[in-house]
């Protein structure tokens, strides 16, 4: 049967793989994998094949953005073809175009979904899911741009959080840091002056969500910016109006301020 399935492999090592998406890499023709999108910190190649009994063939950036994924659609085309991607496929990725094309090819795509970084990193903070805005994506300073500010200030003028995804570039092991993102942030405040990122602004810092050691830390910009958060992943939020179990849950959870039960409503 010619068939793509998507699978996630959810946020930290290979045992992120679901039930499901396990038995669909066992009884696929082909296997492709694509690790450039997001960092699995303890994935390990050689125990995720000995895991599934499958050689997965890794697919480069290129594979997929300048040959538009040709080596998976040809593949499916000829029988049951699996697609590994780190996280929930079509969450913190964008792979629409490869499914797209697949199906004007008549070949049949299904999806098993895997744990997305972004629900693991508002789980973790304790904060209310219904009660973020737009998430924004903070580049390497090389490319850096006003439109996290300027996002970060227009959910905060609705009382609404921002989930702050940090840049990476796994092919060069280039990943952001917190400190890196809260120093651009301080950057554009001075240019800009709204108030949205000074350094006694709250904000709260996440490290490597979904893995048995994640780091939470919420206080100022000003002591996050010598916190030590470790290894990569890394993530940042800035809230917006605080619920006073929101609140309670930064500070019980996230070593935050006590002060901060004050602005809470």
């Amino acid at each position: 049967m010619n068939e793509l399935v998507f699978v996630g492999l959810g946020l930290h090592d290979e045992k992120g793989i679901s039930l499901q998406g396990l038995e669909e890499t066992k009884t696929a023709d082909h296997a492709f994998v694509e690790l450039y999108t997001s960092l699995l910190p303890n994935f390990s190649m050689e125990r995720f094949e000995t895991l599934t009994g499958k050689k997965a063939q890794v697919l480069t950036r290129q594979d997929l953005e300048e040959q538009n994924g040709a080596r998976i659609l040809d593949a499916a085309e000829k029988g049951k073809t699996v697609f590994l991607v780190p996280g929930d496929p079509f969450i913190a990725t964008t792979h629409v175009a490869l499914r797209i094309e697949a199906e004007k090819r008549g070949i049949k795509t299904r999806i098993v979904h895997g744990a997305s970084i972004i629900s693991a990193i508002i789980g973790l903070s304790g904060l209310h899911n219904y009660k973020f805005g737009k998430a924004v994506t903070i580049p390497f300073p090389e490319n850096t741009s006003e439109t996290p500010y300027n996002v970060i200030t227009q959910n905060k003028k609705l009382g609404l959080h921002t989930l702050c995804l940090l840049d990476i570039k796994t092919e060069e092991k280039r990943f952001l840091r917190i400190n890196q993102a809260l120093a651009q942030l301080l950057g554009m405040e001075q240019k800009k002056k709204q108030g949205t990122a000074t350094i006694q602004t709250i904000a709260i810092g996440i490290a490597r969500a979904g893995s048995n050691t994640p780091v939470l830390k919420a206080d100022t910009i000003e002591n996050l910016l010598t916190y030590d958060f470790g290894d990569p992943p890394q993530s940042l939020i800035f809230p917006g109006e605080l619920h006073f179990m929101e609140a309670e849950a930064l500070i019980a959870l996230a070593g935050a301020p006590a002060s901060l039960r004050g602005a809470a409503k």
